[in-house]
């Protein structure tokens, strides 16, 4: 069995980790350009939360791998007063909690690519316009530095048309970044030593679990809607450029591994994901195609995630085929139908519990292995965030029944499933009372086990 691939190249998943962590530094970075003077001035804040027994926090070291970019994309001469050495790019040290650091003979007012590499695991907050962050995604050599423009660029295009979805009115993608995301496609295609790997990430938009972490109150609706939306739209106006790049990332040979061709199969599978939400049966076609002729679950898993996670009427009688050819095939492979079963718990479907609990009653399920349970219950209920949180509480009974149920015979993986019903604090008031109601219930079950009742009641407390 050759194995599901993880893209190789920089750990982005871990830089986004970072970013949601309580108790990762924030480093609040402003800039100066003194035209006349020809002098630039970057200047660091630094603060990090209280985390318990710490309640103030002396100053980290935190080092900032930074370079100055001209109009051109060139690096530009980083040189401070008194310095006689010249460098294209340097790691600047903040010790302090605010700092400046003052370049001189800059002839050009630059942008700057900081935190290149990912150099310190902070949360990073620049005042980039639109225009700048644009130009970082196209331009910047760092692969970090470029992926966060492209995440911050599309963090702003979402949060604008949330705007629009609040007050009624119609969404309306920016179109600066759809002509940026062109000239990345465009880049995949005209340049055959591209990394492709980075390609991939740059089209990944943020993920809806993100986007909550930036709201005080999360607004799971528009989140998905609005992300929805933008992915359709992105498909639909670059259609002729993700189709060019799924079939010139289309190999004849065999699997091979190695960096090379995983990243190929990567990006290639990206867009694919894109091109489903085109509801085009040509494009189903295509990923039958792909299912069918895989070589390896990496290629046939993802033209089935492609399908399920972008589930239409046209594509049903495919979807439910292959995902019956997928099981026959592997269902003496605990690890695959565990994929399997999760593949479908996850999908970002606001109507999905139907098929969970449907999924319950399959021969694959097993009600008392923890593995087959994390798999459906806690894949629906951490990963798919509309189809949880769905406004009739449908959701919360869900898993405060099945948390009921494993009390008796699991408590420990019962405590362990709780974790979505004990954020209610983060959603609006309908949602809180549904939420508490259902942690209510479950503390009021006798002989409650001791690791469920710690969870709930600490939750509950004011």
């Amino acid at each position: 069995m050759r194995c599901m691939e993880e893209a190789g190249g920089i750990d982005l998943a871990q830089f986004r980790r970072w970013y949601t962590q309580a108790g990762t530094p924030r480093l609040e970075v402003s800039r100066h350009y003194d035209a006349a003077q020809k002098q630039y001035t970057l200047r660091f804040r630094q603060s990090c939360p209280a985390t318990p027994g710490q309640p103030d926090k002396a100053p980290f070291m935190i080092p900032v791998a930074t370079a100055l970019l001209n109009a051109r994309g060139q690096h530009l001469p980083m040189r401070m007063a008194g310095e006689n050495s010249i460098q294209t790019s340097r790691v600047l040290q903040v010790t302090e909690a605010e700092q400046s650091f003052v370049f001189v003979n800059v002839p050009e007012e630059p942008v700057p690519s900081l935190l290149r590499g990912f150099s310190a695991p902070v949360k990073l907050a620049v005042d980039y316009r639109r225009e700048e962050l644009i130009f970082l995604l196209r331009n910047d050599t760092d692969g970090v530095s470029r992926w966060d423009a492209g995440q911050q660029l599309a963090l702003q295009c979402l949060l604008e048309c949330m705007e629009q979805y609040r007050n009624g009115q119609p969404l309306e993608l920016d179109q600066r970044l759809v002509v940026a995301w062109e000239s990345v496609l465009r880049s995949a295609l005209d340049d055959p030593s591209v990394d492709k790997a980075m390609i991939a990430n740059l089209l990944l938009l943020p993920s809806e679990a993100w986007v909550a972490e930036q709201q005080e109150v999360v607004e799971v609706d528009a989140i998905h809607d609005v992300r929805e939306y933008m992915r359709r739209q992105l498909a639909r106006q670059l259609r002729l450029l993700l189709g060019d790049l799924y079939h010139a990332n289309t190999g004849n040979t065999s699997y091979t591994y190695n960096a090379a061709e995983v990243a190929r199969r990567s990006l290639r599978n990206t867009v694919l994901n894109y091109l489903m939400t085109l509801e085009d049966p040509a494009w189903f076609h295509a990923a039958w195609l792909q299912f069918a002729n895989a070589d390896n679950m990496t290629d046939e898993a993802a033209a089935l995630r492609a399908l399920v996670n972008n589930p239409c009427a046209a594509n049903e009688s495919l979807r439910e085929e292959l995902l019956a050819t997928f099981y026959d095939k592997w269902k003496h492979e605990n690890l695959v139908v565990e994929q399997w079963l999760s593949l479908q718990s996850a999908a970002p479907v606001r109507d999905n519990l139907p098929r969970v609990q449907a999924l319950m009653k399959h021969e694959a399920f097993d009600p008392n292995n923890p593995n087959k349970i994390r798999s459906v219950v806690g894949a629906f209920c951490n990963t798919n965030a509309v189809g949880f949180h769905k406004v009739d509480g449908s959701g919360y009974r869900f898993l405060a029944d099945e948390v009921i149920r494993l009390n008796r015979s699991n408590p420990q993986i019962a405590s362990r499933q709780l974790t979505p019903l004990t954020r209610w604090r983060k959603f609006d008031a309908g949602r809180q009372a549904l939420m508490k109601a259902e942690l209510l219930r479950i503390r009021a079950e006798p002989d409650l086990s001791p690791d469920v009742f710690e969870v709930v009641s600490k939750s509950l407390q004011d």
